[in-house]
């Protein structure tokens, strides 16, 4: 069985049109001199490379050298101190929990900026603020993910920020709940700390801004540390090797008032 093709004037007379471009193409680059075709390639090339350019990304971090205690880190003598503490990583909300700035705009508008970033995730940032000035302010050492003595006194800081707000221009503003635990022991301390802190213009002061709030949550914290491990510790039941029971030193959960914030500025 034959079949045959239907002729459509409208196709081939495209066809033809096509056809007739290419030729007068090729025949213009043929007339046109080897140094001007190479001028207009690499104009084009530079233009390409223009357009393709991706702006400049900023990186800011919460944990400078500044611990607010009059001293850096490094200088104080956390090694010889017989305190442990833990500080784990710490929960934000999600709509923050990312690498670009996230700005208030309004009361129910944000923007996610693409050129200002944190150089890590902001509950990263802000677990390692926390550690490098509670160690600074109490001389202790973060054994987060280390081994440690058995017999040690360990106090466990778990921190759940509620709100971690951006308003460039106004403040910076931190809501935490945090709690102290004595590992191996009832006692516990559980508070919330609301920190604002005016900012002025542009994106250095309001990364400024959160790391001085970071700052004074950590000095209710350190206070927090410091009153419980004044009060009388209740250890927890402890499994008898070769035996069905258990064995306990004492009962009841040891309660320690939070620490009156001081130069914490109510939520705005």
């Amino acid at each position: 069985m034959m079949f045959a093709r239907l002729f459509h004037p409208a196709r081939a007379a495209s066809r033809v049109a096509v056809r007739a471009g290419f030729r007068a193409v090729a025949h213009a680059a043929g007339r046109a001199s080897l140094p001007s075709v190479t001028a207009v390639a690499v104009a084009a090339g530079v233009l390409a490379l223009a357009g393709c350019a991706s702006p400049v990304s900023r990186f800011y971090t919460l944990n400078g050298n500044d611990t607010g205690t009059g001293a850096p880190a490094s200088t104080r003598p956390a090694g010889s101190s017989s305190m442990l503490i833990e500080v784990p990583p710490v929960d934000v909300p999600p709509q923050v929990a990312k690498y670009q700035f996230v700005v208030q705009t309004g009361p129910t508008q944000v923007q996610v900026l693409e050129q200002e970033r944190w150089a890590s995730l902001p509950g990263d940032e802000i677990r390692r603020a926390l550690s490098s000035d509670l160690t600074a302010r109490l001389g202790a050492i973060d054994v987060y993910g280390t081994p440690y003595p058995d017999g040690a006194p360990v106090y466990r800081v778990s921190v759940n920020v509620q709100r971690f707000e951006s308003w460039p221009g106004s403040h910076a503003l931190i809501d935490a709940v945090w709690s102290v635990r004595a590992v191996r022991t009832q006692a516990v301390l559980t508070c919330r700390s609301v920190v604002s802190e005016p900012v002025a213009a542009g994106y250095d002061a309001l990364a400024e801004g959160h790391r001085r709030a970071v700052q004074e949550i950590s000095t209710e914290i350190a206070a927090g540390v410091q009153a419980l491990a004044a009060a009388p510790q209740t250890r927890t039941a402890v499994p008898v090797k070769g035996a069905s029971s258990t064995m306990t030193t004492g009962a009841g959960v040891i309660k320690v008032p939070c620490p009156t914030p001081q130069g914490v500025a109510p939520a705005a």
